[in-house]
């Protein structure tokens, strides 16, 4: 069985030339009919404890970043086609802008996370400053998954155990990929997710090297397609 894990960012509204890691919803609906057409069925990462209980076609959707426009215009788009989804928090950064990349798009605060419903989206770690994990050492890492721990807790928000890596980057070789993978099971994270672009073969092998598959806003219907079902442009 193979399990596409499908990477959006930024939502904007209906007519937006959009590109890069920004989607118009109306294209984003368009892959949604898609899914659903296929008979593709939306899961958490969760429900992958439940091997036996897997639809025949699973599909994982994920949202990085918690941009507001994502509870705005994705959120209930989901809703209305029964869709699971996944959004991963950049926790510094909630209630404010995406700093990270000196814009000025709203993050959503505590009182949107909070008032999300947990059968629809799964919460999960995008680390705490969204810096690269492969260009900080071991104890900076260990500070960063402290402040999420940290912040998780004291405003009792419910997220999973489940990390997206910022820009789909951390130590891959050698020591320093042990260590961090030792890290990671410390902090009781189950699931890492990288980039990749490509399909995941169930039973997952290695749970902390799960590839997404980049969506892009300028992808046409026929891209997404190809993408869904390859997971790169190789032809």
């Amino acid at each position: 069985m193979r399990l596409p894990v499908l990477m959006f960012h930024q939502i904007a509204p209906a007519g937006t030339r959009a590109s890069g890691l920004t989607i118009d919803v109306d294209r984003l609906k368009s892959h949604f009919e898609y899914l659903k057409d296929e008979g593709y069925c939306p899961i958490h990462f969760k429900d992958l404890s439940l091997m036996h209980e897997l639809p025949q076609k699973p599909v994982i959707i994920t949202f990085d970043d918690v941009y507001v426009n994502q509870l705005d215009l994705g959120y209930p788009l989901l809703q209305n086609f029964g869709f699971k989804a996944c959004f991963y928090i950049p926790f510094k950064y909630v209630g404010g802008v995406n700093a990270w990349d000196q814009g000025k798009e709203r993050i959503m605060s505590i009182d949107d996370l909070k008032s999300i419903d947990q059968a629809t989206i799964e919460l999960g770690f995008h680390s705490f400053a969204h810096e690269r994990f492969d260009q900080m050492s071991l104890e900076e890492i260990r500070a960063d998954f402290i402040l999420c721990r940290d912040f998780i807790r004291s405003n009792q928000l419910d997220v999973s155990p489940v990390i997206a890596y910022p820009y789909g980057k951390f130590p891959r070789k050698g020591e320093a990929n042990v260590h961090f993978i030792n890290l990671l099971k410390e902090f009781n994270i189950s699931y890492g997710l990288r980039i990749g672009n490509r399909l995941n073969k169930l039973p997952l092998k290695n749970t902390f090297e799960i590839q997404r598959i980049d969506i892009r806003g300028e992808f046409t219907d026929r891209d997404f397609r190809r993408k869904l079902r390859y997971g790169r442009f190789w032809f």
